[in-house]
């Protein structure tokens, strides 16, 4: 047993439910897409037909445990992971085996070997570490929001220009959520006709218990349209098709969470592209009765009919999560997606490997990300107080 191993062994005595063990047990339920229940994959997916070797470097989030699964479904090996706080590794290794420990997130950059790395750092870290991984000669894919400042946003432009590496963003909401990858081979199918304007609804359970210090300060997370608003963004862009778009208004506000004056609980924005319009709402409000994370709606009008997604519950209605209605000329229909492949996994190895951008186009994701920075950067700010009751 080597000293790292001695440390985390040390680092894990009493942790059970601690740090990033409890934010990503409780992720099903409190916060989006983290560990899932069946357990990591245990190798490639059929339609994996490539293959790679991947890092990841940061801890900070649950959804790195999605991102990671993502990458061994599609082909992904995981050869190493780098942490700045060994705590973190316990779970971690708990899921995914004895991987090799970096000592140094260099160790890692450095390995000519490894293909790919992957993130889910405190979020103002991942574009300066997506900028030191692409000139290492490496592909990155970050968590969302994979971009916290119009500043860092220029220089991962810059640096993915300068070494045509990928910067890739997994906006999780879209890309392993089943009905959401549905609605995308309907509207594209032509189901709907043009797609006029798309409306995300996306309430969040705050959890409060299982954040870090750094969740409710805006100077690490981007403020709330640029953290959580970046799925709606993605999801404008991509059912669309909007290859140019900005903001029209947006607006943000801290009603619920006094106590944390540095967070943002409410947001919204108003956006148009040159596919169509948008509307984004996102807050921090779902209450303790729903029995999920949050009741995350879309709704896609075209000219020909819309799609409405259910994506995570249908209260009072069917149970589980992916439930797709459909309303065209031809009458309604329900489609149940909770079986519908997830392709991004394989796609996005495939497009490391054979330089293609299938799994992500990358404009558009850097598109979606300078939605939500402008978006954020412009924001009015809605106070919290509440005006006196008037009248008798």
């Amino acid at each position: 047993m080597d000293m790292i191993d001695r440390r985390l062994l040390l680092a894990g005595a009493g942790l059970v439910g601690a740090g990033i063990a409890s934010a990503s047990g409780a992720q099903s339920t409190a916060a989006g897409n983290g560990v899932s229940a069946e357990g990591a994959p245990t190798g490639p997916d059929p339609s994996a037909k490539n293959r790679l070797r991947f890092a990841v470097i940061g801890l900070d989030h649950s959804h790195i445990f999605a991102i990671t699964d993502a990458l061994i479904r599609g082909g992904g090996t995981l050869v190493a992971v780098h942490a700045g706080d060994p705590k973190q590794l316990i779970p971690f290794r708990k899921r995914y085996g004895d991987v090799k420990v970096a000592r140094t997130e260099e160790e890692i950059l450095a390995d000519k070997t490894i293909q790919v790395v992957a993130s889910a750092s405190i979020p103002d870290l991942r574009a300066p570490l997506g900028v030191r991984v692409m000139r290492a000669g490496k592909d990155f894919l970050s968590d969302k929001p994979g971009i916290t400042s119009l500043d860092q946003l220029a220089e991962v432009r810059r640096t993915i220009a300068q070494t045509k590496r990928k910067f890739a963003i997994m906006y999780s909401e879209r890309l392993e959520v089943r009905a959401a990858v549905k609605a995308g081979e309907l509207v594209h199918a032509g189901a709907i006709g043009r797609v006029v304007q798309t409306i995300n609804i996306a309430p969040h359970r705050v959890s409060a218990p299982t954040r870090p210090d750094w969740f409710w300060d805006v100077k690490y997370y981007g403020g709330i349209l640029t953290d959580i608003g970046s799925h709606q963004a993605d999801q404008f862009v991509f059912y669309t098709g909007s290859t140019e778009a900005s903001v029209v208004a947006s607006q943000v506000g801290n009603f619920a969470t006094p106590q944390h004056p540095k967070f943002q609980d409410f947001g919204d924005m108003m956006l148009t592209g040159n596919g169509g319009a948008g509307y984004v709402r996102v807050d921090w409000y779902t209450p303790d009765g729903l029995p999920t994370w949050g009741d995350g709606r879309v709704f896609i009008l075209g000219t020909e009919g819309y799609i409405e997604l259910r994506k995570y519950v249908d209260i009072e209605g069917r149970p589980g999560g992916n439930h797709l209605f459909l309303a065209d000329k031809k009458g309604t229909r329900y489609m149940d997606c909770s079986k519908v492949p997830l392709p991004f996994g394989p796609q996005f190895v495939t497009d490391v490997v054979e330089r293609t951008e299938v799994a992500q186009n990358q404009a558009q994701a850097l598109l979606a990300a300078e939605l939500v920075l402008s978006a954020q950067d412009k924001a009015r700010t809605l106070s919290g107080t509440r005006p006196p009751v008037q009248g008798g």
